[in-house]
């Protein structure tokens, strides 16, 4: 019998089905995997489902659970060969004199790759230190460079909404977030304020932004005349969440109405609003 299990794995997260017989994992289990990487750790997120006509050869696996040995060895990995290994590249990279930041080293469990994760304004020639690394270790050396935004998602951890970071949790891609989903919210343009622990635009900006579109939809523009039970007014302005309207009538008063009480636009046909 054949089933499929999404697990979590790598440093950044990764999430994809992996194939296996085993019909009683459960939800946080941890599991060794064969990734297209190699064999690593990771953590079940969903219950096994199970699977008919199933192309075992192109699935990739799910191995076992964790055992007590691999648990051993995955603490060893973590708190004494991953320290040693940022520790010799961090200083290579300084005696090379190399234009870029290591921020993070992953050591698969199987031992046959190691990569270290780096920032950088621009390409670096990173050919000899691979050598140092590759003549140290005895293993296949990846480097990959990486942008702010995945630094954040490797090292920090909340954010001051008080959870931690959407990217560090359960965000896949990273996906632009633009100046234009910050104005249609209408939040301050304080970069300190929108602007995340990587220092770009926040993320939950982009995810909220979808409501936000759906609401101002449904509002008269700035500018045009509306039918109000006050009588005739321009819109000067309006709230999305709250749905409110900032009117000013034709003997000068302002005044706030409910979108739903708009009910005529200047051509007379019926506003599209509430």
């Amino acid at each position: 019998m054949t089933y499929t299990a999404k697990v979590r794995y790598g440093l950044m997260k990764f999430v994809k089905d992996f194939c296996s017989d085993l019909p009683d994992l459960r939800i946080g289990d941890r599991v060794i995997i064969g990734s297209e990487r190699g064999q690593e750790a990771g953590e079940v997120l969903t219950p096994p489902r199970e699977v008919h006509g199933c192309d075992c050869s192109s699935c990739p696996k799910l191995v076992r659970k964790t055992t007590e040995e691999d648990e051993k060895q995955l603490e060893q990995i973590e708190e004494e060969l991953i320290p040693k290994e940022y520790r010799f590249c961090a200083e290579r990279i300084r005696e090379l004199k190399l234009p870029m930041k290591l921020t993070s080293v992953e050591h698969l469990h199987d031992a046959k790759k190691i990569i270290f994760y780096f920032v950088s304004q621009g390409r670096v020639d990173f050919r000899e230190l691979v050598k140092d690394l590759a003549r140290e270790y005895k293993t296949r050396i990846e480097m990959r460079q990486i942008g702010v935004r995945d630094e954040a998602r490797l090292l920090a951890s909340y954010q001051r909404c008080g959870r931690e970071l959407c990217c560090k949790t359960w965000m896949k891609d990273l996906e632009p977030v633009t100046m234009k989903m910050a104005k249609n919210q209408k939040a301050t343009l304080d970069p300190s304020k929108i602007s995340g622990r990587c220092g770009r635009l926040m993320c939950c900006l982009r995810y909220e932004n979808g409501v936000y579109e759906d609401l101002k939809s449904t509002l008269p523009k700035k500018g045009c005349e509306v039918s109000t039970p006050h009588g005739r007014a321009k819109v000067l302005d309006y709230e999305i969440l709250r749905q409110k309207v900032t009117v000013q009538t034709n003997d000068e008063r302002i005044l706030f109405v409910d979108a739903k009480d708009i009910i005529k636009s200047n051509d007379g046909n019926k506003q599209a609003v509430g």
